[in-house]
């Protein structure tokens, strides 16, 4: 494996930790007086960050559809619906 450039982003650790970073990318790329190169490789690290929580909400979402348990017990296999949330 080639080594990591000083200035590449590591690979985030836990979610939390990708959202801190995105946050702080996202204000990076809302600032006036970046230029253009550090502009875009801020975009692609938000990418790859938004991208990375993405999954990482999907396999939560899966997993707590697997353990909804009905009221006997078994196991039950429910979608989670959005609008129930409200």
């Amino acid at each position: 494996m080639a080594p990591r450039k000083k200035d590449e982003p590591s690979t985030p650790r836990s979610f939390e930790e990708a959202m801190q970073r995105l946050e702080s990318v996202v204000a990076k790329l809302e600032e006036d007086k970046v230029p253009l190169d550090e502009m875009l490789a801020n975009y692609e690290e938000g990418v790859s960050l938004a991208r990375y929580c993405s999954e990482k909400l999907e396999t939560a979402e899966q997993k707590v559809r697997l353990i909804t348990r009905e009221a006997n017990g078994g196991v039950k296999l429910d979608n989670f619906d959005e609008s129930e949330e409200s």
